[in-house]
């Protein structure tokens, strides 16, 4: 009996990926939520399989080079909502109190960030969305960055008016990162103080106003496997030009806090999965990947569909020193997407 399920599951493992690599690989076109949930069901033993595919993906649809960004927090903590996994929310007890980076201080961040062969440098707001004090204070950084660096300027600054999104784009705003977080249904159980529905109008208004769009979440808030792919598919419905992939690092004081960290072979079958369902869209490693991944399955994700990675440190966890990132690229023969290319 055990038998006839390993063969039957061999079965299914190969219908699922020889579907994907006729539809995906060869057509184009991104798995459905239903066809992701299959990829997400395979067993550890195809979880290579699926990896390779999703590289044979990335490099047909995307090509072989890899975008680096580097982030910096000009308004940490203090924030008014209750993001469950965040531990900048004025909300929860945790260690990080409410600061903000002085423009010269930001403008050195971009220098330094530019220097690692970066084409993106976003500034992030803890806030609900940017009040007076903050779109001066945005305005005044993304001048300074100009007229200092040669590098793209995204921002992440929560929810957004009309006006604000038309000033960011006229102060000459490259991209624009709002994420849903997860699935709509899951959303309910991370975030109360605001809706789904709120950053999704958000993401239209930075796509009316011409700017990219930037839009992801994090694996590992409890969703389930349904909703992973529910969270694959909503995304590829936005169709934005980058999907920043998070993997939860409970912080201390959040409601999160102990939730287990994702394992990594889950980890690396959604990042598998999750290609499959945007074949043609930017897929950065962002936040936990050194807790959820390490030095190995790093390797094995950029090997595996990611075709960008964040440089330096997070928001408020420690990243990976950049030339560590910047060497790995080098030995896999992945070039860094120079500027002149995203202009």
């Amino acid at each position: 009996m055990r038998l006839l399920r390993r063969i039957r599951f061999a079965v299914m493992s190969d219908e699922v990926l020889e579907l994907a690599r006729r539809q995906v690989l060869e057509g184009g076109v991104g798995l459905s939520e239903n066809q992701v949930l299959d990829v997400l069901s395979l067993p550890p033993e195809r979880i290579p399989d699926a990896l390779l595919l999703a590289h044979e993906v990335r490099m047909r649809w995307c090509g072989p080079d890899v975008e680096v960004e580097g982030i910096v927090s000009l308004k940490t903590g203090g924030c008014p909502e209750d993001c469950h996994f965040c531990s900048q929310s004025g909300r929860f007890d945790t260690p990080v109190r409410a600061t903000r980076l002085d423009i010269p201080s930001l403008v050195e961040a971009a220098r330094q960030t530019a220097a690692t062969g970066a084409t993106e440098f976003c500034i992030v707001a803890a806030v609900r969305g940017p009040d007076v004090r903050l779109m001066e204070q945005v305005r005044e950084a993304v001048q300074a960055v100009h007229e200092a660096v040669e590098i793209n300027v995204a921002c992440s600054l929560g929810i957004l008016t009309r006006d604000q999104a038309q000033e960011l784009r006229d102060l000459g705003v490259h991209r624009y990162n709002h994420n849903l977080e997860t699935a709509r249904s899951h959303f309910p159980s991370i975030v109360t103080t605001h809706t789904w529905e709120e950053r999704w109008e958000t993401l239209q208004l930075v796509r009316e106003m011409g700017m990219e769009v930037c839009c992801g979440g994090i694996i590992g808030m409890g969703e389930t496997a349904a909703q992973r792919a529910e969270f694959a598919a909503q995304l590829a419905a936005l169709d934005p030009d980058e999907v920043p992939m998070n993997f939860l690092d409970p912080r201390p004081g959040t409601p999160l806090a102990e939730l287990e960290t994702t394992d990594s072979s889950d980890a690396l079958l959604s990042i598998a999965a999750f290609r499959l369902a945007l074949p043609r869209t930017v897929l950065r490693f962002a936040g936990g990947r050194e807790l959820t991944l390490g030095d190995l399955g790093t390797r094995q994700g950029l090997l595996g569909g990611i075709n960008a990675v964040i440089v330096g440190n997070y928001l408020t966890t420690l990243g990976r020193d950049p030339e560590d990132d910047l060497d790995l690229l080098a030995e896999l023969r992945m070039p860094v997407k120079e500027l002149s290319k995203t202009l």
